[in-house]
């Protein structure tokens, strides 16, 4: 199995090469990892220009050579080309498996609005260099689902709805645009890094406000993580927060759930699992 690794957003660490490649080798021999050389270009803030990232990451998901596209890191700058590949994938795109998370959820969200491939939010080629190690763990969760479709890596509490994930404001960002996908009876999976309490309290309310989202079965909390200094103390905890604004937008707050920018992070098919 050929797995195509594109990064639509930022550039990504070449060190992640060597252990990702050794690891894959050793625990899931039948797959081989193609890294497009785009994922190690720069330009400002991001992995190439627009169009740069926009053509490697056609070339590589409308290949039929290869059955998955895994997004190499976030970062942001994947909506930035939405516009430019969506109408471009073909039907051998249709055909792929694609993951990652954090601004991924911008491609993710895209392609599950349009039916295009199996897409899932979860772990991504560059966590293997996370620093309080087990690295191996974190990406053989997505490993395992996309090459074997396994279920061990598999958020624990999907199954009864369909679901779907995203960092919290990338989902804020999404709101509003052609390319949020009909979320009617899912359960939506939430989770978000670096932001202030504040700031977290604004995102819930676009979230909860959102008519594009009416009708949607509950909301679950991922970790929340690298949580920044609010001057003054912000005054009110997370939980309070959420279920504060699941009851404005009259859905039940159906508990927590193992995703975040953490080791523990885990694979959530988009629709049911």
């Amino acid at each position: 199995m050929k797995i195509g690794i594109v990064a639509p957003a930022n550039t990504a660490n070449p060190q992640m090469v060597a252990p990702l490649t050794a690891y894959a080798a050793l625990a899931y021999p039948d797959v081989e990892l193609i890294f497009h050389p785009q994922c190690w270009e720069s330009d400002g803030h991001f992995a190439g220009p627009d169009a740069r990232r926009a053509a490697a990451f056609l070339e590589f998901a409308n290949d039929p050579g290869f059955e998955a596209i895994w997004f190499a890191r976030g970062g942001y700058g994947s909506n930035r080309i939405l516009d430019h590949v969506m109408p471009r994938l073909n039907n051998a795109a249709r055909r792929k498996k694609y993951v990652g998370y954090s601004d991924m959820g911008f491609m993710l969200g895209a392609l599950y609005a349009r039916r295009i491939g199996r897409v899932a939010h979860g772990p991504m080629p560059t966590d293997i260099l996370r620093s309080a190690g087990g690295g191996d763990a974190t990406v053989a969760r997505s490993l395992g689902w996309i090459a074997r479709g396994e279920r061990q890596g598999l958020e624990p509490g999907l199954g009864k709805r369909p679901a779907a994930a995203f960092n919290l404001a990338i989902l804020g960002a999404l709101i509003g645009t052609p390319w949020l996908p009909d979320l009617t009876d899912h359960e939506i999976l939430i989770e978000e890094v670096s932001e202030p309490m504040y700031n977290i309290d604004r995102l819930l309310f676009t979230m909860a406000n959102a008519t594009q989202l009416r009708g949607i079965a509950g909301v679950r909390l991922g970790a929340v993580t690298g949580v920044k200094d609010n001057n003054p103390p912000w005054g009110e905890t997370l939980s309070v927060m959420i279920e504060r604004w699941c009851r404005d937008m009259g859905v039940p707050f159906l508990g927590q759930a193992e995703i975040g920018h953490t080791q523990t992070n885990r694979v959530v098919p988009f629709g049911m699992a």
